[in-house]
């Protein structure tokens, strides 16, 4: 077999190595999460340096092999994944700016969890998400997003703010603006600050309540109506609400 034909069959073969290896792909980007998080919290050494080149070697062997078995290698270089993902190897490989771009690492993540073939390997492997899906994903969106601020807050402010010195204080501001509680004990410092937060509570604050929203509610499940095409209903809906017509929504069997 060529290269092309193992990576895509580890990219996107319905194969037990492809799970595997999608499932291995996951946990990497979850583990460099938790390492940026943790990082931190701990004096930056020279050992930070070689940790990051090493991740920036991995994202950057993972995008060549994502663009090898692309059918349209150039548009999914230039769509808006495949920049966000230049830009995170460039911000690890060539770290002008430290780790400034280290909040688009949740792009990847978001990415990869959504990714069709990802999708349809959970519904096939674990029990009960096809039920909880709608809620399992909204909530993966809102630690996503959150994440994503919190980082944002943390590369921007971080050496200048001393009141955000790791990323339970940029946890802490993005939760209490997101939330319009707004204590006040934390702030941004300079114009570029400012600027933040007026992107946080103006843009943010409508995103978050809307992925709490879906968080909160009564799980749905997607499936098609045949007649009138409404896709979301509950999971034991017997007619269509919209058009009344008899449904077939597939089940996992008794629990």
């Amino acid at each position: 077999m060529s290269l092309r034909s193992v990576l895509r069959e580890l990219y996107e073969g319905p194969g037990e190595a492809g799970d595997r290896f999608r499932y291995a792909l996951l946990a990497f980007d979850l583990v460099t999460v938790a390492y940026l998080i943790a990082a931190s919290f701990l004096p930056r050494g020279p050992y930070v340096f070689y940790i990051d080149i090493a991740i920036g070697v991995v994202f950057l062997a993972d995008l060549l092999a994502r663009l090898l078995v692309s059918r349209r290698p150039w548009r999914d270089l230039f769509s808006f994944w495949g920049l966000a993902d230049l830009l995170v190897v460039a911000s690890l490989l060539v770290p002008i700016w430290g780790e400034g771009l280290a909040f688009l690492r949740a792009l990847r993540l978001f990415r990869v969890f959504h990714s069709a073939r990802t999708l349809e390997q959970l519904r096939d492997d674990i029990r009960g998400f096809r039920r909880n899906e709608q809620t399992i994903r909204a909530a993966a969106n809102l630690l996503i997003f959150l994440f994503a601020m919190t980082s944002l807050v943390y590369q921007t402010q971080s050496g200048v703010n001393d009141k955000i010195s790791n990323y339970v204080d940029a946890l802490y501001f993005t939760v209490t603006t997101l939330t319009t509680t707004g204590f006040g004990d934390v702030t941004l410092v300079g114009n570029g600050g400012k600027l933040l937060s007026v992107v946080v509570m103006i843009v943010g604050v409508s995103l978050f309540l809307r992925l709490v929203q879906v968080v909160l509610r009564p799980a749905k499940v997607e499936f098609p109506c045949p007649v009138c095409g409404l896709k979301r209903h509950d999971h034991d809906a017997v007619h269509c609400k919209a058009c009344g017509v008899i449904l077939a929504i597939p089940d996992e069997g008794a629990d």
